[in-house]
């Protein structure tokens, strides 16, 4: 065969058959661009290689094939593609349950082990006596500075002093507890 009448076979392929191709593709692809690009795609294809081919090759069956193979490739990578998204909102999902779980067990009271209790308890009794009662009414009874104050028969400022001695104290006895504390708390 030489070129012209090859080429004029190739013309007929072509137009006898790209609608019907176009529309075998586009049944399984539902993409109407994504379709007439496989059937160029696999046009094209077999006229690069058609020297490669038996003469006795049913050219429009090999093109279809070609087709085919190419709308399989495009639905597996959807399927692929949809599975992973999936997937990951799945992940996203179960990550969110299980945070929404910890939070629901999670108890502020139980944070403060027994064992950071008894550092707590124990330092609060090294403290002298005012400072140890000025804290306890500060933090554990809520009591303002100037409450304090004026109950106790000193300034504001002597409050302060011994609040901010009693967190030192504190600071340096819980050293040990404050990443997991600032981690937990800021």
């Amino acid at each position: 065969m030489n070129k012209n009448s090859e080429l004029t076979a190739f013309n007929k392929l072509f137009s006898d058959y790209k609608e019907r191709f176009v529309r075998f593709a586009y049944t399984y692809v539902r993409d109407q661009a994504v379709a007439e690009d496989f059937v160029i795609d696999s046009l094209i294809y077999y006229w690069e290689n058609r020297h490669r081919l038996d003469e006795n090759t049913n050219v429009p069956a090999y093109v279809l094939t070609t087709i085919k193979h190419k709308c399989l490739n495009y639905l597996q990578h959807i399927r692929l593609h949809e599975e992973v998204a999936e997937n990951m909102v799945n992940h996203a999902q179960w990550e969110l349950q299980t945070r929404i779980a910890t939070l629901q067990a999670c108890e502020p009271y139980e944070l403060f082990t027994a064992e950071a209790e008894e550092i707590v308890n124990r330092t609060l009794e090294s403290l002298p006596e005012r400072t140890r009662q000025i804290f306890i009414m500060s933090r554990m009874q809520n009591m303002t500075y100037q409450e304090i104050a004026s109950q106790l028969d000193i300034t504001a400022k002597g409050v302060e002093f011994h609040i901010a001695k009693a967190l030192k104290e504190l600071r340096i006895s819980l050293k040990d507890y404050m990443p997991v504390f600032i981690y937990l708390f800021l």
